[in-house]
């Protein structure tokens, strides 16, 4: 066939891609635009552009080549934002470690991942120490000794990072991966019992889904980020790789904290960040002082279960454009995303809260995203009422889970990624997610959403964040059971939450019990249901 003949692909015509090029690309065109603001450090793209490859020659010197991993343990700083370009252009595979992980999580992560080179913020040398001395193998450590920390900590290693930038060239000709289905990043999913699984991405996904959110977000040239995303979460969500293909500017943050984001907002006029639900829980209800002169545009993104409409709708008083966007570990991230229509605007606020509240539709540059039967594999009728689970296919979906092949199979049985969400599809083609599949209360053989029953708690003006769980029922096998966080400040009873949730819900999907106190999170700040299930002996309170 003629265009099978004299048409291969050669170096002029072909490249591998990489998200690690859209670093060259900003150091080319802005060299002298802010790339990074940490505290009183300041970086351009030209400088963090030679650090990046300093760290890259170092890192080849130690010994890193293709497929070489490199753990990290490390803060939202810009040594954290220069591992992940410095790794892969040494050929290495970025492992970025949850910073709020117990010592024998993180040595099984490095004992399987087989980290030659770990990375680590002087924060975290207590956990860290204990790691190393359970994971049975001695990977060469180094040491990041922050400015803007001044808390406790030691080093643990024989080199500090700024003293192995020093030995790295900044010129180091570092090249893209030879396949684009090379692995870039090693993640770890939070596994609630058993061992966690290793979550493998590759070049061509990271480059398109940074490439995805720039699309789905309409983000702007310059971009001004604030990082309160950690970034060993799905590194990111990949926004660093985003930022550098737009040459924006990185606002490094170490720690969630509403009045030093809104301070940074203000002071750096801040376009965009992102977040789980209760951070925004957290913002609105800020003081309206730290507020004040904050008068641009802000966009923000928050992922995973919807906010409450009550959370969505005081962030748009605020003045805070709000984005509704999902995915997994297993989709890079964000895949999904609640894109507005122009005529939601000229809706009540309520039902602009309402639609926004769905995770929506596919990211365009991923293939596929719907709602499957898991049984027959059909997709579910678009009628908002029939349950099934969310599934996605595409490039930015992982390559597989690490050294686990039965569960890599299961994931992609039928030739598409399960996730384990049970959600609705509408007729417009937007998914609404219901439940995990192990959240579904099954009371008296009817399914209670433990997401709806949250949202309706929510809607009460003293409910800082809530969870609901089933708990055992000699009666109805299961009952919901909800924990509640209240402002602070804040009085009620149980007597009244339960008023409340009969006045705007069917009553069997009331809670039958109210617990107050605080709700145990993740360190992304996703609510760790798990341990309330274990608190009151659900039958499903053991997460697989």
């Amino acid at each position: 066939m003629p265009y099978d003949t004299g048409l291969d692909r050669n170096p002029a015509n072909y490249a591998a891609l990489t998200p690690t090029s859209f670093l060259t690309w900003a150091a080319e065109v802005y060299p002298d635009r802010l790339s990074g603001i940490h505290g009183a450090r300041t970086f351009t793209w030209r400088e963090t552009y030679a650090r990046c490859r300093r760290l890259a020659s170092a890192l080849a010197k130690l010994g890193v080549t293709r497929n070489t991993t490199v753990a990290v343990m490390l803060a939202n700083t810009p040594e954290m934002y220069e591992a992940h370009f410095g790794i892969p252009m040494a050929g290495g595979v970025i492992n970025t470690l949850n910073t709020r992980l117990d010592a024998d999580a993180i040595a099984f992560m490095l004992r399987h991942g087989d980290a030659k080179i770990l990375i680590t913020d002087r924060m975290y040398s207590d956990v860290m120490r204990d790691a190393l001395a359970r994971c049975g193998t001695n990977p060469v450590v180094i040491d990041v000794d922050d400015s803007e920390y001044d808390g406790p900590g030691e080093r643990l290693g024989s080199i500090e990072y700024e003293d192995l930038l020093r030995t790295g060239d900044p010129s180091f000709p570092w090249a893209a991966p030879p396949d684009e289905w090379d692995s870039i990043a090693l993640s770890y999913t939070s596994g609630t019992t058993g061992d966690p699984k290793g979550v493998v991405t590759h070049h061509r996904g990271a480059y398109l889904s940074a490439l995805g959110d720039i699309v789905a977000w309409d983000m702007p040239s310059f971009p001004v980020y604030l990082w309160s995303v950690p970034m060993f979460h799905c590194n990111g969500w990949c926004h660093g790789w985003s930022v550098a293909a737009k040459a924006g500017t990185n606002i490094y943050l170490r720690k969630v904290d509403p009045a030093v984001m809104l301070r940074l907002i203000r002071e750096h006029r801040v376009t965009h960040f992102g977040g789980a639900p209760i951070v925004y829980s957290f913002l609105v209800n800020a003081p309206d002082e730290l507020y004040e002169g904050i008068d641009h545009t802000v966009h923000c993104f928050t992922g995973g279960a919807a906010p409450p409409a009550s959370v969505i709708e005081a962030t748009e008083r605020r003045g805070f454009r709000l984005t509704h966007i999902y995915g997994l570990t297993e989709t890079y991230g964000p895949a999904t995303i609640c894109a507005k229509k122009p005529e939601w605007d000229e809706l009540e606020l309520h039902e602009r809260a309402r639609l926004n509240g769905r995770q929506g539709v596919r990211f365009q540059l991923q293939e596929g995203m719907t709602v499957i039967d898991p049984e027959t594999m059909k997709e579910v009728p678009a009628d908002g009422e029939t349950i099934g689970e969310v599934m996605y296919r595409g490039n930015m979906t992982m390559k597989g889970y690490l050294k686990n092949p039965k569960a890599t199979e299961a994931a992609f049985a039928g030739g598409w990624f399960h996730t384990g969400d049970l959600a609705v599809l509408h007729a417009d083609g937007y998914i609404k997610i219901k439940d995990r599949s192990k959240d579904i209360i099954i009371s008296g053989g009817e399914n209670i959403s433990s997401l709806e029953v949250e949202d309706t708690i929510h809607r009460h003006g003293k409910v800082m964040a809530c969870a609901v769980v089933a708990q055992p029922d000699e009666k109805w096998g299961e009952t919901p059971v909800a924990f509640v966080e209240l402002k602070d400040g804040a009085s009620v009873t149980e007597e009244e939450l339960i008023l409340h949730c009969r006045e705007h819900m069917a009553h069997f999907k009331c809670p039958k019990r109210v617990v107050f106190g605080p709700v145990p999170r993740t360190s992304t700040g996703k609510i760790q249901k798990f341990v309330l299930r274990q608190r009151v002996r659900s039958t499903a309170a053991i997460d697989v």
